[in-house]
């Protein structure tokens, strides 16, 4: 007879219990065979893998403590608030310049009757997306694209089927979380790689991803309703561990500089990487569809030093980015799920849906009737809106990077329909070889 297997006693079964909750039950002398199959084991890290590289600096003395809800605001303190909001904005560009695009890849899929309202609405986000691409010259070989919450990879795919013709194209879908009915599958050019980094954005440190490491392509950092604070993950990702080369390190932003001296400012990020130049290229491009201002976070945004600035902090910015809800609750219709297999699939699994989110709270209409009006409350989500994503566009331009918000859709199409683009200035691009 084999050897009798120990005995535990009730505590040590219990302890064992706790200490590996997320697997079945086993034998004590069968556990560390079953932890090397078990899918719930915890993965050795990928070497791109970088502890909070892009979470930005979390100085303790900034985050707020935890703030009353809107709802629970006085009134003079809701109307400070918003005599901030107002000063803050002075001065900036409230009515963005439409650029709703389309791009010949999508017309057959944009006129096939098989797709219903919601998958159509979709194509229509995404002919736009590559159509403002293409205007500035982002569509092309001897690139690596990089999606950002790419779910199912709807947005690289049809990337892929505009440069059916482009040599050395390499595609990056990054998604923290395991995505079902991926489009994958339907990439059969032999001339583009698709990679999948499943990894947090806030760990992804661009520079170490082997392909990039080896290649050393010039990236095109792309998004669809990337939510939140998943836009100042990638954009810092995209500027600081990938341009120039990544060491390892998160060093804090660039101190904020006046208006006067935004020109001067690409010469000397210039100067000072000019060693650099010769390895490593810039980000070629950025191109993200905005979504969830509501979930943005202080501690990972980019545009702190805007914001400090223009006299507004981290208690500001938690009220600003609630009451940027504003803007679209209240709109938004009930919508149902297609008839065809191919859009209920998108409604269920991907991530672009995040405008639907938004919870009855935030919209206040029960809780400030009275104080502002539907219309009001509408301008002032708005405007919550704006100013964070100036921050954002000040971030860039700081960098070097000439950027700019445009509206990419119309709002019967997405509420959430704003677009954030930049390019590096001529500065920051690498010398010609002679």
């Amino acid at each position: 007879m084999g050897s009798r297997r120990k005995k535990m006693t009730e505590r040590e079964f219990r302890a064992l219990l706790i200490q590996n909750s997320k697997h079945i039950t086993v034998y004590e002398d069968q556990l560390q065979k079953h932890l090397k199959k078990c899918n719930s084991r915890e993965k050795p890290k990928p070497v791109y893998f970088v502890q909070d590289i892009n979470a930005g600096l979390k100085d303790v003395a900034e985050i707020p403590e935890e703030q009353v809800p809107i709802s629970s605001l006085s009134k003079e303190k809701l109307e400070n608030l918003i005599i901030k909001l107002k000063k803050a904005s002075n001065g900036l560009e409230f009515h963005l310049k439409k650029q709703i695009l389309s791009h010949q890849a999508l017309q057959e899929a944009l006129n096939d009757p098989k797709n219903g309202e919601s998958a159509f609405k979709h194509l229509k986000q995404q002919a736009s997306i590559l159509g403002n691409m293409e205007k500035l010259h982002l569509l092309g070989p001897g690139r690596c694209f990089v999606e950002f919450g790419a779910g199912r990879g709807k947005l690289s795919h049809w990337v892929d089927v505009a440069l059916q013709n482009a040599e050395n194209v390499q595609f990056l879908l990054v998604e923290r979380a395991t995505t079902r009915f991926k489009v994958d599958g339907k990439h059969k050019r032999r001339d583009s790689v698709f990679e999948r980094l499943q990894v947090d954005i806030k760990h992804l440190c661009l520079g170490k991803v082997p392909v990039l490491e080896k290649e050393k392509l010039p990236v095109v950092g792309i998004g669809k309703h990337l939510c939140g604070a998943a836009t100042d993950l990638a954009l810092r990702c995209l500027v600081e561990s990938y341009t120039p080369c990544c060491d390892g390190e998160n060093e804090e932003p660039a101190p904020k500089r006046s208006r006067a001296d935004k020109t001067e400012v690409a010469s000397n990020n210039s100067a000072d990487n000019e060693s650099n130049k010769e390895d490593c290229k810039p980000v070629a491009g950025i191109v993200i569809a905005l979504c969830c201002h509501h979930k943005c976070d202080w501690t990972h945004y980019v545009g702190r030093e805007f914001f400090k600035s223009v006299g507004l902090g981290p208690v500001e910015f938690h009220y600003f980015q609630r009451m940027s809800s504003w803007a679209t609750c209240g709109m938004r219709e009930t919508t149902t799920k297609a008839s065809t297999s191919e859009e209920s699939e998108d409604q269920t699994n991907d991530s672009e849906d995040h405008e639907q989110t938004f919870s009855k709270t935030e919209s206040g209409s029960e809780t400030l009737q009275g104080i502002l009006t539907v219309e009001e409350r509408k301008d002032i989500g708005c405007l919550c809106k704006l100013l964070i994503d100036h921050g954002r566009i000040e971030y860039l331009q700081q960098r070097g990077y000439k950027a700019a918000l445009q509206y990419y859709t119309e709002s019967a199409v997405s509420l959430e329909n704003v677009l954030l683009t930049a390019v590096p200035s001529p500065s920051l691009l690498p010398e010609p070889s002679t």
